[in-house]
């Protein structure tokens, strides 16, 4: 899939007040400071379009992007941030379960994981209150550039062999880097496959 637009549409903290349109939105969520804005921006191609920041916890709203007038990219609040005081961590909670259980627009939601860390109890508790709640969902292993291909390959593994204790099946897993591209025509190609098929349905 070539990405030939990419623009900003909306942030808001309530999720009812989300794009009334019917295009499909691919949510992208992780821990604070997983590389979730490089890597949209990455994917897009406009370094610019969602803001990154060195702070942890700095995406407190729901952010809406249209890609090429056909789809949305849906950048959440990370989870997960201590800093963040008790009512702040409910209110995001709030937010985010709101518009997973809730947004029927939503295709698919990306759970971003940093390839360097073993895998976090937090992650695996959100992975698996999506699989309780049939919520469609893939796994994307950023800041892949930071280990070596073999390094790389061998923390995805023993990633997967730690869901496999509790997961008969895993959901699609995808290896990224903001910072060299890789991942990137994987990801949307996965993209581009299943609005293919929202299509034929449609007919």
């Amino acid at each position: 899939m070539k990405i030939q637009t990419a623009e900003f549409v909306i942030s808001n903290s309530d999720p009812a007040k989300c794009p009334n349109t019917q295009l499909p939105e691919y949510a992208f969520i992780g821990r604070s400071n997983v590389g979730k804005s490089s890597l949209i921006n990455m994917l897009t191609g406009k370094r610019a379009l969602a803001k990154t920041s060195a702070t942890p916890g700095k995406t407190m709203l729901i952010n809406h992007f249209k890609v090429n007038n056909e789809w949305m990219i849906v950048d959440l609040p990370g989870y997960g941030y201590a800093k963040h005081s008790k009512e702040a961590r409910t209110q995001l909670r709030r937010m985010i379960e709101g518009y997973i259980m809730r947004r029927q627009q939503m295709t698919n939601l990306f759970v971003l994981v940093d390839s360097r860390l073993k895998p976090q109890k937090i992650d695996l508790e959100f992975m698996h209150w999506l699989g309780e709640n049939e919520v469609p969902f893939s796994i994307v292993f950023t800041k892949m550039d930071k280990l070596g291909r073999v390094a790389g390959a061998q923390a995805v593994d023993a990633y997967k062999q730690e869901l496999l204790k509790s997961w008969e099946e895993l959901p699609p897993v995808f290896m990224t880097s903001s910072e060299d591209g890789r991942g990137r025509d994987e990801l949307l190609d996965y993209i581009a496959t299943i609005n293919a098929q929202l299509r034929s349905q449609a007919l």
